[in-house]
């Protein structure tokens, strides 16, 4: 084992992080009080970000993307975490990896514009009825002349007032057993997509979340991604590297910049004669919170290792995004308690980092859902799926 970044690696992170530090965590404050990220200085982070190369780093150097492995692109990703994400949206992309399941002319259409930043697409599965049951959708796409006529609705579809095209599952067959799930890529312009309301958070500012309705909305066989029956196949398999990436490491950059706010306050904070940090039970909060994310971040490597190697890291990913979330969440916690009441006070980012926070153990499957996973997959494979000399 090799727990040494290469030199690659190490400028990657530094780099990374100096720009998150010094263009992006500066407008955290502006994007809470006003809901929104000022379009301007979206676009100068763009730019910028561009030119470093920073744009669409998960997208294969083929397509103009910066190819990174999947370790890569966790150590980036954790990173990323440190902020709030719309910034990272804006900055760096949020190219889906299913769009290179499209043929020659859907790459040109939707994928090399998303990997350039002159369009943005989001993600459409989340219904009303179907939250992590991902299987469970109603939306449907009935064949008709030669295409498909898709009608539904879909919710919390993040970033969906700025996307310009959303990848949409829905039902191709609903006599078929297991259900006959399809992916369709479908511009926000044709006619019958409609834009609901943005759904309020209690955390995520500036992020939308919003209500999609499809009304007969005629699709072409151009539209299907992948061919049909695969939706939930491609889903499974593309995103899961997604969930990696913006749940796990992202939730793991969050909580590292809660123990660094904590440890600084522990040793600056004075307290009946002395530091904060001197007392046991502070001590432990704050061991306790890097003990935790270092595991976690182990954990994170190494199914990003499974990744690269072109293994089968549902297993991995699914722990990672458990362990990862509720990290965060007793990090976060600890961390308003360690900075007591201006730790509840707006003031101060640990009150929108602990709001935040909570999300991850909801978004991209629930805790409760990915340890059904693990627990089914290690009863059916009869053998602990950690163990290190397993195949």
């Amino acid at each position: 084992m090799q727990f040494d970044l290469t030199d690659e690696q190490s400028l990657l992170v530094s780099t990374i992080r100096r720009f998150v530090e010094t263009e992006l965590i500066p407008l955290e404050d502006e994007v809470e009080a006003a809901g929104a990220l000022d379009p301007a200085k979206a676009r100068a982070i763009f730019e910028k970000s561009r030119t470093l190369g920073f744009y669409a780093m998960n997208i294969p150097g083929q397509y103009g993307g910066g190819g990174l492995s999947a370790v890569d692109t966790m150590l980036a990703e954790e990173q990323f975490g440190h902020t709030t994400d719309i910034l990272v949206r804006r900055a760096f992309g949020n190219v889906y990896e299913s769009l290179l399941e499209g043929d020659a002319e859907q790459k040109a259409r939707w994928l090399l514009p998303c990997v350039r930043g002159e369009r943005t697409c989001s993600i459409a599965i989340t219904e009303p009825h179907a939250g992590s049951d991902a299987a469970g959708i109603r939306t449907s796409a009935a064949k008709r002349g030669g295409g498909y006529v898709l009608n539904g609705g879909k919710h919390f579809i993040s970033d969906g007032l700025h996307s310009d095209f959303f990848i949409v599952s829905a039902v191709t067959d609903p006599a078929a057993r297991p259900r006959h799930v399809s992916l369709f890529l479908v511009d926000k312009d044709l006619p019958g997509v409609l834009v609901g309301r943005d759904q309020p958070m209690m955390g995520l500012a500036g992020t939308s979340h919003v209500e999609l309705f499809f009304e007969d909305v005629k699709l072409g066989p151009g539209h299907l991604l992948g061919g049909e029956g695969r939706g939930l196949e491609i889903a499974y398999s593309t995103l899961g590297r997604v969930r990696l990436g913006q749940v796990g490491a992202r939730a793991i950059g969050k909580a590292s910049r809660l123990a660094t706010m904590m440890t600084g306050h522990a040793n600056e904070r004075v307290q009946f004669g002395k530091p904060i940090g001197e007392f046991q039970m502070i001590q432990q909060m704050i061991a306790d919170s890097v003990i935790e994310i270092n595991a976690a971040r182990l954990m994170l490597l190494r199914a990003a290792w499974e990744i690269d190697r072109g293994r089968d890291a549902r297993d991995w990913i699914s722990m990672v995004k458990i362990e990862a979330a509720e990290t965060l969440g007793r990090v976060a916690d600890r961390a308003v308690q360690v900075f007591g009441g201006m730790g509840y006070c707006a003031a101060l980012p640990v009150e929108r980092l602990y709001r935040d926070a909570r999300i991850f153990r909801i978004f991209d499957g629930t805790s409760e859902i990915h340890r059904t996973v693990v627990a089914r997959s290690a009863l059916r494979r009869g053998a602990p799926m950690w163990d290190i000399g397993a195949a």
